[in-house]
């Protein structure tokens, strides 16, 4: 988030620093259009932000798309890596004040400020991606990351010389967990005796390892040194730095995150080894809870988007999969219908 100028003690500020800054008090009036009558939708980004090639550029999309289709005006602050809970706070109170609603906080990591800030604002529409807030005016917006990463697990082993696979993770919490767990059973389902190796960049509320593309990068080339040749990275930005290394290593395969990692202009020349990424829809549940908002019906509580409703999906960009295919549509199958129970964690 950029620095701004102090706030004067009577709050006198302007309308652009208060897009930035905590202004005084915390009206719940704030309105959802701005002076000529435009839509105001404010967006606050996980650490990486726009241009990240995966989970913040997917709710971009949606941000853009919502921009285009309702000529809304729109304020994106982006969250720094090391900085404090106060900061996020501020981040979502300043574009509250501002009068931007919905107000969209990409990332589990704002889920205390969330439950401090939107009931300070009742009539503001909140969102939060890949956490749970029981605020009333909060939509929480998860995904079955699980079941995508089982499809990529399959994948994975269909696709491995030897049977080595591995997967990265950018932070060893509960949300990547999923990712990993639903990788692994994907994997060992396909081919019990398949090993995966789990390495994560770092822990606890040390949130690097979503923003370092050469801690992405050591960590696939350790396992590609080991022999393993496809290496599923869910690490934000720092998967990046996996799918070069494996670009580097002739034979070997990633696999993406988030976003079509395939298609994304800064990994082009990449894409003949990304394999397919495991998408996650952000894009969608952003859209979804701003033209609720304009149509004056704000979705509220939790909504999941799953394997079956599209939420998660396999991307098939280069046509990589094209040969395991059948094996990937029955597994998708399984899961839809419940055959298959995707775990949560490892």
């Amino acid at each position: 988030m950029r620095r701004v100028s102090k706030i004067t003690a009577a709050c006198a500020v302007t309308a652009a620093l208060a897009l930035t800054a905590t202004a005084c008090g915390s009206s719940s009036d704030e309105s959802s259009s701005s002076d000529d009558g435009k839509m105001k939708i404010g967006m606050a980004y996980d650490v990486g932000g726009r241009g990240d090639n995966s989970f913040n550029d997917s709710a971009a999309r949606g941000l853009d798309k919502a921009k285009a289709e309702f000529g809304a005006e729109t304020k994106e602050l982006t969250a720094k890596t090391g900085e404090s809970a106060a900061d996020r706070d501020q981040r979502l109170q300043s574009l509250a004040e501002g009068g931007y609603n919905p107000v969209i906080a990409i990332g589990f990591a704002y889920k205390e400020a969330v439950d401090k800030i939107a009931p300070k604002y009742p009539k503001v529409s909140f969102g939060l991606v890949d956490s749970v807030s029981d605020a009333k005016n909060v939509t929480n917006i998860v995904f079955t990351e699980e079941q995508g990463s089982y499809l990529a697990g399959v994948a994975a082993a269909l696709k491995s010389k030897d049977g080595k696979v591995g997967f990265i993770g950018g932070v060893d919490l509960p949300l990547i967990k999923k990712f990993a767990a639903g990788f692994r059973q994907g994997v060992l389902d396909t081919k019990p005796k398949a090993s995966v190796q789990i390495q994560y960049l770092s822990t606890g509320s040390d949130l690097s390892g979503f923003g370092s593309p050469d801690k992405g990068k050591a960590a696939a080339k350790g396992m590609l040194d080991k022999g393993i040749d496809v290496i599923f990275a869910a690490a934000g930005g720092s998967g990046a730095g996996s799918i070069e290394a494996v670009a580097g290593q002739k034979g070997a395969w990633s696999i993406g995150v988030d976003s079509d990692q395939a298609l994304d202009p800064a990994l082009a020349k990449y894409k003949d080894t990304i394999l397919t990424s495991v998408v996650k829809n952000v894009d969608s549940g952003v859209f979804d809870l701003v033209k609720s908002v304009k149509d004056g019906k704000p979705l509220t509580g939790t909504q999941t988007y799953s394997l079956a409703k599209g939420g998660v999906s396999l991307t098939p960009t280069g046509d990589h999969l094209k040969d395991i295919q059948a094996q990937l549509d029955e597994a998708k199958k399984k899961i839809v219908d419940g055959t298959i129970k995707v775990k949560t964690t490892t």
